[in-house]
């Protein structure tokens, strides 16, 4: 599908957005004011704490320091796009401390911090995905202005089936398989990247075989669903594969290989991601690896976002013709997400 900008008389943009390199017009920044870990559950465990066999993690709202230094980095990070005339929606933070439940479980909330990881704008449509943790049912609540505006100036707006999310839908009792059944479609949407008419589709601890079947019914012949198997378990595609324009990728060595990449990506041209330098994290609430460095927002075809502490990267982009605008989210590992996962691109400009 061609993408195709069309500017409308109240000053909105038209929603499109096929792939991840083109000229970013719009997109949403995630919050961290309200980010809670929710109450240990059977989901909590498989998801994010997937690799660990006994783990105690800490419940409640994350500490006043790291939310008000994220808060203060996205804050400048919002500025700095809006300099360079990107429209910037912020999501609205939700009570995560309230119960919600359905017949089968009882939860509170988790956190806005990462829309990037509920909801993908494919075309004119947005998609809200059946997300993996039972605390993240609802966090799309956070978009809801946002979608009835874009719904009234033309976008479709789909939620994928809700998921159940029955205690049979994890499994912890052999942990070198994957922790998420596929007992039902389930997938976040930062287990996708566009690459126009190829989605690529991670099958992960966070995205099942069923969700990559409703996902091409839903999209139909004219694109491509691409699984991705035995690359990497644990959660989202970000942290291992970005698309910075078309034939060209920046792959995580350490995940990625010749012999397991998407075929269509084979004959690209590729930048082997050199080591990140760690970052740090608060306390013990480590959420992300080291390689949440190589999590990048591109903002054309030859111009990235990325971690400021990410040297030998920027080396590598430049070598390549990208330039990197550095910047800093002092708590991207303590809360799971750097630049491209804290934001949601809604509005891509074709050439």
């Amino acid at each position: 599908m061609n993408t195709i900008l069309i500017y409308l008389n109240n000053g909105y943009f038209m929603i499109r957005s096929n792939n991840e390199w083109e000229r970013l017009r719009e997109v949403i920044v995630g919050t961290a004011e309200n980010a809670n870990n929710p109450r240990l559950e059977k989901d909590l465990h498989c998801i994010n704490y997937a690799n660990i066999d006994d783990v105690k993690i800490k419940r409640g709202y994350y500490p006043k320091v790291v939310v008000e230094e994220t808060q203060e980095d996205l804050y400048i990070f919002q500025e700095t796009l809006e300099d360079l005339d990107i429209k910037v929606k912020r999501v609205i933070p939700q009570n995560n401390k309230k119960n919600y439940s359905n017949p089968f479980w009882e939860t509170d909330g988790y956190y806005n911090y990462c829309p990037r990881d509920s909801v993908i704008v494919i075309g004119d449509t947005i998609i809200e995905s059946p997300m993996t943790l039972r605390a993240r049912q609802h966090e799309t609540y956070g978009f809801r202005e946002m979608f009835i505006e874009e719904m009234k100036n033309g976008a479709r707006w789909v939620s994928a089936p809700k998921p159940m999310l029955k205690d049979e839908s994890y499994q912890r009792d052999d942990l070198s398989k994957l922790t998420l059944n596929n007992l039902e479609p389930i997938f976040d949407a930062a287990n996708i990247l566009r690459a126009n008419n190829d989605i690529l589709y991670l099958l992960s601890n966070t995205g099942n075989e069923l969700g990559a079947i409703w996902l091409q019914n839903f999209l139909g012949s004219e694109y491509k669903v691409h699984v991705i198997r035995d690359v990497y378990s644990y959660i989202h595609i970000d942290s291992t594969i970005a698309l910075l324009r078309e034939g060209l990728c920046l792959l995580n060595p350490e995940r990625v290989n010749e012999d397991n990449m998407p075929e269509f990506l084979k004959s690209w041209d590729k930048i082997w991601c050199p080591p990140c330098k760690d970052i740090g994290y608060y306390g013990d609430y480590n959420h992300a690896s080291t390689w949440v460095g190589l999590n990048l927002l591109s903002l054309d075809e030859r111009t990235v976002v990325v971690d400021r502490k990410q040297e030998k990267l920027v080396e590598q982009l430049s070598k390549h013709g990208i330039m990197s605008i550095p910047m800093r989210l002092r708590h991207a590992r303590t809360l799971g997400g750097s630049f491209h996962c804290v934001t949601t691109d809604i509005h891509r400009e074709s050439k």
